[in-house]
């Protein structure tokens, strides 16, 4: 080290290794890592935390990204008119006017040196709004309220909802963690903000089980599967037999006893359901049949148990159809074939059809079997380099139409 240079305080010669001898005076012997004590490894568990925190993140991040894009249009369509016949390029600046002249000056800085350093990747963000962030956004709004007023009924549901999504923007942005609850928060507020915004068909959200951004994004992955579930009890925490059936314009039903259905909505709801419009095709296994003498000894009931329950459940859809004006809206059939699988299928000939679909396994009941939630309308799947594919839902609703097709009516 030369004379001139800054020269480190001597080491503690008590670490192992320190010799004194060996050592120049005013050198410091640095500790080795193992010295120090810092662990840098990660375990299984870690990893698993930050996958868990960076899911959560990017989920929340998907639905801010889509307000802010959302929000961003808003103020361009109703702000821009105003200010840009005069201001031009400018017209941000201007409608920030002197309250807002720190932070759009900031946006405006920052801009500069995207486009000095070349970040800037799409020319349609070559702009000062695309650099303002959801409170600033948000700022320009409130500053000119009387022109967004004609546009939207209360700006209390606007501020309310953005009041929301502030704690989950603030978390993602500093990468903390986001815990379920802030993320549910950050989702509800994100659908009713795109909701009040006036986005048009593009809303994540449908009246039967909401659109997930998420889905929306990368649905392409996973053909029409929205939802996998363990077993049907933690499908109903999610959606509901009321949320699921309700309010349908035709309902397709096979399986054993379909039980989902038949077991949650009581007589006097299936009448209010079929007299409200909504066309129902049932279509049980035939409680007399062999194949359910051997799905009762698969499962180990009691010989006659299971065809006793199917036979109750088709009891009480014929009451229902008996009470009917028009008992041909609402059809029942049995089927002699070995089950493969139940399903519901909701709506499953317009835009929002959502079907539930299980695979019997041998040693599970119903209630405990796996469950798909499958999107409907339509959708086809898009491989790279490959031609579209139909998705799962219209593969059921065909094969349920070939068994209809070959079934017995029950009188």
């Amino acid at each position: 080290m030369s004379s001139g240079g800054l020269e480190l305080p001597p080491g503690d010669a008590g670490h192992e290794g320190a010799d004194s001898a060996e050592i120049p005076p005013g050198a410091v012997s640095l500790a080795r890592p193992i010295e120090i004590g810092a662990e840098l490894d990660w375990g299984a568990e870690a990893w698993s935390e930050v996958r868990t925190r960076a899911q959560r993140a990017g989920r929340a991040y998907i639905w801010l990204n889509l307000v802010e894009q959302r929000l961003r249009a808003v103020v361009a369509a109703v702000l821009r008119p105003i200010y840009d016949p005069v201001h031009g390029e400018d017209w941000v600046v201007a409608a920030a006017g002197p309250a807002g002249q720190e932070w759009v000056q900031r946006a405006v800085a920052v801009r500069e040196v995207s486009r000095r350093k070349g970040y800037l990747l799409d020319p349609a963000d070559d702009n000062v709004l695309s650099f303002l962030t959801l409170p600033q956004l948000r700022e320009l709004m409130v500053q000119h309220w009387p022109c967004f007023e004609p546009y939207f009924d209360d700006r209390r549901d606007v501020e309310l909802a953005l009041d929301e999504l502030e704690v989950a923007r603030n978390v993602v942005s500093r990468n903390r963690a986001l815990n379920e609850a802030v993320l549910a928060q950050a989702e509800r507020a994100s659908a009713r903000l795109l909701e009040i915004l006036g986005s048009g068909a593009g809303v994540p959200s449908a009246d039967r089980l909401p659109v997930d951004a998420v889905e929306d994004l990368v649905g392409d992955r996973y053909a029409d599967v929205v939802s996998v579930h363990p077993d049907r009890v933690r499908l109903q925490r999610q959606l509901p037999a009321e949320d699921l059936f309700g309010g349908a314009r035709r309902v397709d039903a096979i399986g054993i006893g379909l039980n989902l259905l038949v077991q949650n909505f009581s007589g006097r709801r299936l009448i209010r359901l079929a007299e409200s419009g909504c066309r129902v095709r049932l279509l049980f296994l035939n409680p007399a049949s062999s194949a359910v003498k051997r799905r009762e000894r698969e499962l180990g009931l009691k010989k006659g148990e299971l065809s006793r329950t199917v036979e109750m459940n088709i009891l009480h859809v014929r009451r229902v159809r008996s009470r009917l004006r028009d008992p041909g809206a609402f059809e029942i059939q049995v089927f002699d074939e070995t089950p493969r699988f139940t399903a519901y299928l909701v709506d499953g000939d317009g835009p929002d059809g959502l079907a539930v679909v299980q695979s019997y396994l041998r040693r599970a009941r119903g209630m405990e079997a796996p469950v798909l939630v499958l999107r409907g309308g339509g959708r086809s799947v898009v491989r790279s380099g490959q031609d579209s594919e139909t998705g799962l839902f219209q593969t059921y609703r065909e094969e349920f139409e070939s068994v209809w097709a070959d079934s017995r009516p029950v009188s």
